[in-house]
């Protein structure tokens, strides 16, 4: 394991130079401090868990201190928001610190978000809160261990920097990592400003980096984008099945590794309910539950058009096309497995779209009834949750269809069931009010709720003992929580 100064930097994106990014230091947090830190993530850089209690450690992701091979740039690209385009966008309130690369020779972003302002600031102050730290440190590590592609988060560092959002709260900085932080909306920059020789160094940067074994094909940029597509196709079919809202889907929070990115009002689903919107400041729906699929698509085709110098239209089209065979295809095999079945049937889409709209009309826990439905036979779990459901006649005619399915799909033992359906189905997830619950413990100066539900979402399968109340139905006030993009 290394120590903090043993770190490793490889800084490829800082050498692309002052048209991709500019030069900024982060503004150091007053009297900062250990919130709660990722092992898991520290790992990956092969740290030792024991620095995150230095007093080094806060002043290094509180601004106070940097490595000295560390070059903290503001990255600049644009985007899509809400449907209409943004000519500039940027990191507001972030800055990529430099490239680590670890002893399995993977290379990591570290970026620290709340670092203060920038050129691309606009209006902002371009400090972070500790409530929207906080939850996408837990939202980042909660989504990696159901086995969504997410960013990951090294850290939380809390401070008494005041910062002033709808009252005065106080500053945070979160330290999160992904292979890249290159978005969808960096292409869009460089093509609607007209600056062609700066997108071919992105392309080249991106290709040559990420999607190496594209080299291989006939036309590299099209294997590229079509990879893209794939991954996003994926990515989306798990936010659906695991009933993960992102909020805001705005190009520029669109990873181009197809990766889960940017935590704004995200929310996981309480009761089932398609039309669910998580951001309250989205008052079309833009970006709600269902919509979620739509606008993958919508974002891809974004994207599409910024690589038009480098691929035909038609391939483009072609590319596009595979993205909602590719979605559903992933999505089904995850609610087959959801339900225990590991064979394939015909009518099995019917099954599941049955199943959610008797779900929506009883507002049944989403997460809470597949776990259930694996606790024990199909025909004992289905008569257990029956009473949830409001149209009994339609539940019981859905259960038949499900046991005989269930029956066809092979012998099992109960155990064997249960074991098969309870590594797919967690119990525990990030719902809101228990991200409340932390946030106000850790705004009071009491950081162990938060610490303490990290530790139950790192292991979401696994039933915990003594954890019971994180794997309740939330109290009525918890479904009713306003998030906004501050949050």
């Amino acid at each position: 394991m290394k120590a903090l100064d043993e770190l490793t930097f490889d800084n490829r994106f800082a050498r692309l130079g002052d048209a991709f990014s500019t030069h900024v230091l982060p503004e150091p947090l007053d009297a900062p401090r250990l919130v709660v830190a990722s092992n898991a993530a520290m790992a990956l850089l092969d740290l030792d868990p024991a620095v995150a209690e230095t007093p080094v450690f806060a002043e290094l992701f509180g601004g106070h201190t940097l490595w000295a091979e560390a070059e903290p740039r503001a990255m600049v690209y644009s985007g899509h928001q809400f449907g209409g385009y943004t000519p500039q966008l940027g990191d507001g309130r972030g800055l990529l610190l430099g490239e680590v690369y670890n002893e399995a020779g993977e290379h990591w972003d570290l970026h620290l978000k709340g670092a203060g302002m920038t050129p691309y600031s606009r209006m902002g102050d371009g400090r972070a809160v500790l409530r929207s730290s906080i939850r996408e440190f837990l939202a980042s590590e909660a989504l990696h261990a159901l086995g969504i592609p997410s960013s990951r988060a090294l850290c939380v560092i809390g401070s008494d920097t005041p910062v002033w959002r709808e009252k005065q709260e106080r500053g945070a900085m979160v330290l999160r990592m992904a292979p890249s932080h290159i978005r969808f909306g960096h292409f869009e920059y460089f093509y609607y400003t007209k600056k062609p020789e700066q997108q071919a160094i992105l392309a080249e940067h991106v290709l040559n980096l990420h999607y190496p074994e594209c080299r291989e094909q006939p036309e590299p940029y099209l294997a590229m984008f079509r990879e893209i597509v794939e991954r996003n196709a994926e990515l989306i079919a798990k936010w659906q099945a695991y009933g993960f809202c992102h909020g805001v889907m705005n190009t520029d929070n669109m990873s181009i590794l197809g990766i889960t990115f940017d935590f704004g009002p995200f929310a996981f689903l309480d009761d089932f309910d398609a039309h669910f919107i998580c951001n309250h400041s989205d008052h079309e729906g833009r970006y709600s539950f269902s919509n979620q699929v739509p606008i993958g698509q919508w974002n891809l085709s974004a994207l599409a058009q910024a690589l038009t110098p480098f691929i035909s239209v038609d391939a483009l089209k072609e590319a596009l096309g595979l993205y909602l065979p590719l979605y559903q295809a992933n999505y089904l095999d995850l609610m087959r497995r959801r339900m225990g079945l590991t064979s394939a049937e015909d009518d099995d889409q019917k099954l599941v779209e049955r199943l959610l709209q008797l779900m929506q009309n009883s507002g049944v826990d989403y997460t809470l009834f597949f776990r259930r439905l694996g606790d024990e036979s199909a025909a004992l779990a289905v008569a257990r949750l029956r009473d949830d459901f409001v149209d009994l006649a339609g539940f019981d005619a859905w259960a038949e269809l499900y046991k005989a399915r269930v029956a066809r799909d092979g012998e099992y033992s109960e155990e064997q069931r249960r074991k098969r359906m309870h590594a797919v189905n967690p119990l525990y997830i990030l719902r809101n009010y228990l991200a409340q619950n932390a946030i106000t413990a850790a705004e009071s100066g009491d950081y162990s709720e938060v610490r303490r539900l990290h530790e139950v979402l790192s292991k979401p399968f696994e039933e915990q003992a003594g954890m019971e109340q994180y794997a309740q139905r939330p109290p009525d006030w918890g479904k009713h929580l306003e998030i906004s993009c501050s949050s």
